[in-house]
């Protein structure tokens, strides 16, 4: 039996083969809901793949534009310290710009740690600059060793440190998203096809009276690729669809840099799921196709 003849069966009805496999039962209702469950666990293993990856890019590129240089001296050489080090920065090709921060701001950044009362005034603690760069960015090395002449209590960090971890965070969840997506598919296959046999097993006298009158065993695949493929399809689009609403009703914020409400997708994004019935058929076809030949084998 040709894969290319039972591709073009799906597009022509037959009512005499149709009638081969049942409308209604068990199996018709196990493929059904198989289809949408794992179509509706698809769509949210995409939307947090697709979120997380974007989350992490998103903090890698905040983190790749600021570069932060951290002035540690005695107390009398702080001021003077930070302002040879504005003046470097300042003179310094490809940053864009500089600026010390604020008592506040430092105690904003030690709160998660030390505390919203932390007395960032009474400790020593070191002079934070940001620094933006421009797209072309600079010479770390460069402005290292600048910065250690006119400088010495300065040092540069690029987050590069911080950078990497996120990188393979994003990357190590877009291949977890995708695994759990193959698993998905597999529990899919493994479903459908017990839905296969078991529609075979309950239509063994059936098929027999079939293979009597002159039926040959493609004809009689073919009526059960046909209808569980289709069930798939209609199950997988009731699955993707109610996906893809309960994504849209997950609330939203302004902030993109919170996951949970970031979770979702964005723009094109939105059509990737639209892909998942189409899969979802083929996943029932092959599962069904084998199953179909496998069992008539068994009865020849």
């Amino acid at each position: 039996m040709s894969i290319v003849g039972d591709i073009l069966s799906m597009f022509s009805r037959d009512n005499q083969s149709d009638r081969v496999v049942p409308k209604t039962g068990h199996t018709a209702t196990l493929t059904l809901f198989t289809s949408a469950a794992m179509a509706f666990l698809t769509v949210f293993a995409l939307a947090l793949s697709m979120a997380a990856g974007r989350l992490a890019d998103r903090w890698g590129e905040d983190l790749a534009k600021s570069v932060t240089v951290r002035i540690s001296a005695p107390s009398d050489q702080i001021a003077a310290q930070t302002t040879a080090t504005l003046k470097v920065l300042e003179t310094t090709t490809g940053v864009a710009s500089a600026r010390v921060l604020s008592e506040d701001e430092q105690q904003a950044l030690l709160a998660p740690w030390f505390g919203p009362d932390v007395p960032v005034s009474e400790l020593p603690i070191p002079r934070l600059i940001e620094v933006l760069e421009t797209d072309s960015g600079f010479d770390a090395a460069g402005l290292r060793l600048r910065l250690s002449v006119e400088a010495p209590g300065a040092v540069l960090d690029d987050h590069t440190r911080w950078r990497e971890p996120l990188t393979i965070a994003a990357q190590r969840l877009r291949f977890l998203g995708m695994t759990s997506i193959l698993l998905i598919a597999g529990a899919t296959a493994a479903m459908i096809t017990l839905a296969a046999n078991a529609a075979l097993a309950a239509n063994l006298q059936v098929i027999r009276v079939l293979r009597l009158i002159g039926a040959s065993d493609s004809y009689i695949a073919r009526a059960f690729v046909r209808r569980f493929t289709i069930r798939a399809i209609l199950g997988a689009f009731a699955g993707t669809f109610i996906g893809m609403l309960a994504i849209l009703m997950l609330p939203q914020s302004t902030d993109d840099k919170i996951f949970l409400t970031g979770l979702g997708f964005q723009a094109g994004q939105w059509l990737t799921p639209l892909i998942l019935p189409f899969l979802a058929g083929v996943v029932a076809f092959f599962a069904t196709r084998a199953a179909s030949n496998r069992a008539l084998r068994k009865l020849s």
